[in-house]
């Protein structure tokens, strides 16, 4: 019987992860999780891991287990004593990058969600062991299917501000930007869902995971189409679905999957769909998006730039707009660099945020 690793098994892909193995009978050998202990001790009751590890060593005692690792340092030792052949990061920001760099090292096959790996460091990613858990690059790799495309195009669904008047959105609160209108996600995801900063890091990902600048992004707002492949030929096509991640996490755990998991999408419930362009006026980030497709091993600057303006928005240091404002600043005074390695992606990465605080 096979076995995974789940790194972030207590956030949104971690619990529909853990509904996907339950369903193929898939052991899991370590849970890795944050600060959420009470639902990990659940977990852990239900799927008996050997390995566990959390973010704060200060919550140890509170963890039911006899093997807990703590602290990012404590990850990478806990995917040392792990053997699955899969590891799932599930991980947000920054943090899941040493876990994919270190998974890959072992030889182990890695299901991404964890965005920031490919922004941070594609360069430095061998692809071949990577397979993307995100419903977006799903959708493209289901719609190619090895035919040769010309342009590549995600959905975004506008995020938390998209209907509101532009002078509302300067004084628009952290609490506000959390309420997305399609689903329920995690902090930081739902903020840079309303920034569109999540936009661009999936057109980032698709660059490296598909070796293609040609890429863009639309808004779509029902949120049933999530990407569409323009090909040579001059057709296009959609890849319609309904909003559950549970789809993409069968596919990159199994490889292949010949049951139902969603219901069909109803055509005649949705009705009409509609296309919407993103303008840098409402979304400041997305007047970078043809120079950082051109100039990917820029995303490491602005992932830490954004990882630190969300902490001010976070604590009224900045209103929203300010967000994009530092990060667009961080953007232009380090558009020079360019790291050689992993060491240098860790040197660049601390100072834009020495930069931005």
């Amino acid at each position: 019987m096979s076995s995974i690793v789940l790194l972030g098994s207590t956030g949104s892909i971690g619990v529909n992860t853990l509904i996907v193995a339950k369903r193929y009978n898939l052991t899991i050998e370590a849970l890795v999780a944050g600060r959420s202990i009470d639902l990990l001790n659940k977990q852990i009751v239900e799927f008996k891991p050997k390995y566990v590890a959390i973010a704060n060593e200060s919550d140890r005692a509170k963890v039911n287990h006899p093997h807990v690792f703590c602290g990012d340092s404590g990850i990478v030792e806990l995917l040392e004593h792990t053997s699955s052949h899969t590891v799932v990061n599930a991980l947000v920001g920054y943090t899941g990058l040493a876990p994919t760099l270190k998974a890959i090292e072992l030889g182990r096959k890695v299901a991404l969600a964890n965005k920031e790996s490919l922004v941070v460091a594609g360069e430095f990613i061998d692809m071949s062991k990577i397979v993307p858990i995100d419903s977006e690059h799903f959708g493209l790799w289901y719609l190619m299917n090895e035919r040769p495309f010309s342009k590549l195009y995600v959905t975004a669904s506008g995020g938390a501000f998209r209907d509101w008047e532009l002078k509302d959105m300067q004084t628009a609160t952290f609490s506000q930007a959390l309420k997305h209108p399609n689903w329920s996600m995690g902090n930081k995801i739902t903020i840079d869902s309303a920034t569109m900063t999540n936009k661009l890091f999936e057109l980032l990902e698709a660059k490296w995971l598909f070796n293609t600048s040609n890429i863009d992004a639309v808004i779509e707002k029902k949120s049933i189409i999530h990407a569409l492949a323009e090909f040579k030929d001059g057709s296009t096509t959609a890849h319609f679905a309904g909003v559950d991640m549970k789809l993409p996490i069968s596919f990159a755990l199994r490889g292949k999957v010949e049951e139902e998991i969603l219901p069909p999408v109803d055509l005649l419930k949705i009705g009409s769909i509609e296309f919407l362009p993103i303008t840098a006026e409402r979304y400041p980030i997305w007047e970078i998006k043809e120079h950082i497709l051109k100039n990917p091993h820029l995303g490491v600057v602005v992932n830490a730039a954004n990882e630190e303006a969300i902490k001010k928005f976070e604590k009224d240091k900045c209103d929203f707009f300010g967000m994009g404002k530092m990060v667009l600043d961080a953007y232009k005074k380090f558009e020079d660099v360019k790291a050689k390695n992993i060491a240098e992606i860790i040197e660049i990465d601390k100072e834009v945020r020495n930069y931005v605080q």
